[in-house]
Parts: structure tokens; C-alpha cells; sequence
């Protein structure tokens, strides 16, 4: 897909309800996917997570539902439903469930 997920265009909605989660699985839905970046919500069951990689663009990880602990370079942070945490380009990054959680990426390319 590219350009903004149609079906949300010029509507008020929140967050938490456009993503479900799903026992034992990360599911995501891109909202807007275009070449200046992408915006994409994603809900992750307890357990689950995103191994250690890194992204050659700063990344903002807004916590919508949760908790979630979030590893940048060596320090390891407790993000909650309500609280961001920027990811800066090129440092190793991975994100955990400590409990089920649901979080918006937001990735600026530059």
C-alpha cells in the first residue's frame, strides 16, 4: 500500500480501536505509507516483541495501550500507555510486551 489508508480519511477515530489484538501474535496496519514516511499502529500480545535491529531514520513509539519495555542502544526503558520514546537512526533498538500493549510508529525519512 501506498499513500493514507482510505477508510480514515477526514474521520475522528481513536487509536486503540483500529488495531485488535490477536493471542500469541504482533498485528499492524500501516495508516499512512508514503515516501516522506510512514505511520503504522501496531498491538503486540504479552510476550511478544521486536528483536534488536536498526532503522536508518528516527522512529517515535507512542505507547496507545500498555506497557512495554523498549531497549535503546544499552539502556533499557519502561514505556506506558501515554509516554513516547524517540529511536535514533542507526542505534540497535528492540521493543518486549511486559504485558499486552498497542503502540504508533511514527518514521520521518529524511
Amino acid at each position: 500500500m501506498n499513500g493514507t489508508d482510505e477508510g480514515l480519511r477526514g474521520r475522528v477515530m481513536g487509536l486503540g480501536d483500529l488495531v485488535a489484538y490477536q493471542a500469541g501474535a504482533v498485528v499492524s496496519r500501516t495508516l499512512i505509507d508514503e515516501p516522506a514516511g510512514t505511520v503504522t499502529l501496531f498491538a503486540f500480545d504479552e510476550g511478544q516483541g521486536l528483536s534488536e535491529h536498526t532503522a536508518p531514520f528516527d522512529a517515535m513509539v507512542t505507547m496507545v495501550d500498555g506497557e512495554a519495555e523498549v531497549t535503546v542502544g544499552d539502556e533499557v526503558h519502561t514505556v506506558e500507555r501515554g509516554q513516547m520514546i524517540i529511536t535514533p537512526a542507526d542505534v540497535p533498538h528492540a521493543l518486549r510486551a511486559r504485558q499486552r500493549f498497542k503502540m504508533l510508529l511514527v518514521l520521518v525519512r529524511q
